[in-house]
């Protein structure tokens, strides 16, 4: 159950353009009418392996959540474009974690 005056985010699809991949978003505001988001990411990122495919709907859902939260949910603009900083920080907090190193404890019980 949503709660009044509360946004959903819907994730349209991509479109893939000479530079850029385009993603789009609708923005449902209860009783007011839906507006249309774009983010973009440069195909160059892709490529450098800054970003996965697979991620990049959710790295520009986030960014529009937070140009939403910061802008009291009318952004002062409908497109926007992901950074590289966007996506190493997305990077960054998405990496695998690394096992903690064990050292093999020495077996006094050992046949010298």
């Amino acid at each position: 159950m949503s709660t009044p005056g509360a946004l959903l985010v819907k994730y349209v699809g991509f479109h893939v353009d000479v530079l850029v991949r385009e993603y789009r978003f609708a923005v449902q505001d209860p009783g007011k009418e839906d507006l249309n988001y774009t983010l973009t990411i440069s195909n160059e990122a892709f490529v450098a392996h800054r970003v996965r495919y697979q991620d990049a709907a959710e790295i520009c859902s986030q960014r529009l959540r937070r140009e939403l939260d910061t802008y009291a949910n009318h952004p002062p603009t409908n497109s926007f474009c992901i950074t590289d900083a966007e996506l190493a920080t997305y990077q960054e907090a998405h990496a695998p974690k690394h096992p903690k190193s064990y050292q093999k404890r020495s077996n006094d019980d050992t046949v010298s």
